[in-house]
């Protein structure tokens, strides 16, 4: 693995006074479109993310073929019969789409990620209170390649440095788009991909990601993607907060109820606070010896 310090890794701020201002009047809501000056980075490289890939847990890495359905159904995504590391050496013409998770495992690749969050960190943390849980993902994707539809329990700025790709987003929240009891399965242990309804394709937002854009997408905002003619990398940065934690555990309480035949009411959206009902689960998890 390459070894790059964290101060030689960015002399220049990747996030430019633009993008913060835009990110302070979109967050922690809103999907935005953004610049980044991200452009090249050793750690980033095909080489070096198939090295990663390989050196990371194999719970750490998921990746499958990339000419899939966007309302795929989990367990029916096939595997692509290559390793991860030819998947990644390869992904020009593997017909794959891949993401390496938790990148924060590697210390070089802590230091990348912690370097960019610390560059909106006062903003985010005025808002939603303290950083929790930074996470970083990479996505290394073929030509054409489809991530289905899904929502994820992060806020989540997702920057492409290779290629092109179209992301369509829809409002975080809204029950035609992601039903609650969808909600409720997932912070219970279910799947993070979604029902698609082909009337849903109208009412989305279709975002195009090309190197030097970035996205910033809502806690459980649903979305999918379409990659372009080329390869594709994007660097996923994520973070939870007190209050997206709340939300998750207001839904798994809310899952609770349901089956005991009461139809509860969904959480607020932010800054709506779910603290009783967050509480109500924790207590109740810890008494079963349920893990978070």
């Amino acid at each position: 693995m390459n070894q790059i310090s964290h101060r030689d890794s960015f002399r220049q701020p990747v996030f430019g006074a633009d993008m913060r201002r835009q990110f302070d009047a979109c967050y922690p809501e809103q999907a935005q479109l953004f610049d980044h000056d991200l452009r090249s980075h050793a750690l980033l490289t095909l080489e070096a993310l198939a090295q990663l890939g390989e050196a990371l847990p194999q719970a750490s890495v998921e990746y499958n073929p990339g000419d899939l359905p966007v309302g795929i159904r989990p367990e029916d995504v096939p595997d692509n019969g290559m390793a991860i590391g030819d998947t990644i050496r390869m992904i020009d013409q593997s017909a794959s789409w891949a993401v390496l998770k938790n990148i924060e495992q590697v210390p070089e690749y802590e230091a990348l990620l912690l370097s960019l969050l610390a560059e909106i960190r006062p903003i985010l943390e005025d808002k939603t209170g303290q950083m929790l849980k930074p996470q970083g993902f990479v996505f290394v994707s073929s030509p054409g390649a489809v991530t289905p539809y899904h929502f994820d329990p992060e806020h989540n700025i997702l920057l492409q440095l290779r290629g092109e790709k179209w992301m369509t987003t829809f409002p975080a929240g809204d029950a035609r788009f992601a039903a609650d009891e969808i909600h409720e399965g997932y912070h219970t242990g279910g799947h993070r991909n979604l029902v698609w309804q082909d009337d849903f394709a109208a009412e989305g937002t279709r975002h195009h990601l090309t190197p030097g854009k970035a996205i910033f997408v809502p806690v459980m905002a649903p979305h999918h993607v379409q990659n372009g003619p080329e390869p594709s990398i994007s660097l996923s940065i994520t973070w939870r907060s007190d209050w997206s934690f709340e939300e998750a555990d207001a839904r798994a309480f809310n899952g609770w109820l349901r089956k005991r035949g009461v139809t509860p009411k969904a959480p607020g959206r932010f800054p709506a606070r779910s603290r009783a009902k967050a509480l109500a689960w924790r207590v109740l998890r810890k008494i079963s010896g349920q893990r978070q």
